[in-house]
């Protein structure tokens, strides 16, 4: 059986990521996306939030599994058993990030494989950070994220 797993924070998890999770479900046996518990950076969403939004938006994918982690994903990955690491690639700075990261988890876990997929054009400018501020001032987020994602931001934002 082939896992991979789909790391991040995903606050809030977006039509983009949900794209590349849609998609590498098609690859793998199985595909755990995997919602870091502490990010580096402040979050607007509880980790439980965070995870009942991505398993409600993902709940079709019979081949799909929410998790949370903590820690570093090349642990989390060899605790799943997973081989590969999935990971959405939007402009340029995206792949020099990934690249770095690719590189050191290499270093760490040699046999786990990064797979990266392409954004799809409709979301190549989606991040979370840009969506937020645009629900917080009041700007549509139609078609950025699911409409359960959509009215927990405007709860959150109270807009």
């Amino acid at each position: 059986m082939t896992i991979a797993i789909y790391p991040g924070s995903f606050d809030p998890i977006t039509n983009g990521h949900i794209d590349v999770a849609r998609r590498a479900a098609k690859l793998f046996d199985k595909l755990v996306f995997a919602v870091y518990k502490t990010p580096g950076k402040p979050t607007l969403f509880s980790l439980e939030e965070r995870l009942e939004m991505a398993r409600r938006a993902l709940a079709d994918l019979p081949n799909v599994e929410v998790q949370s982690f903590d820690g570093l994903a090349v642990d989390f990955a060899q605790k799943v058993k997973a081989q590969a690491m999935v990971r959405g690639l939007r402009v340029s700075a995206d792949f020099e990030r990934e690249f770095d990261m690719a590189m050191m988890n290499k270093k760490l876990q040699p046999d786990l494989e990064l797979v990266c997929f392409m954004a799809s054009p409709d979301y190549q400018f989606l991040r979370s950070s840009l969506l937020k501020e645009v629900a917080k001032l009041g700007g549509s987020i139609k078609n950025l994220v699911p409409e359960h994602v959509a009215q927990a931001l405007r709860k959150k934002e109270g807009a």
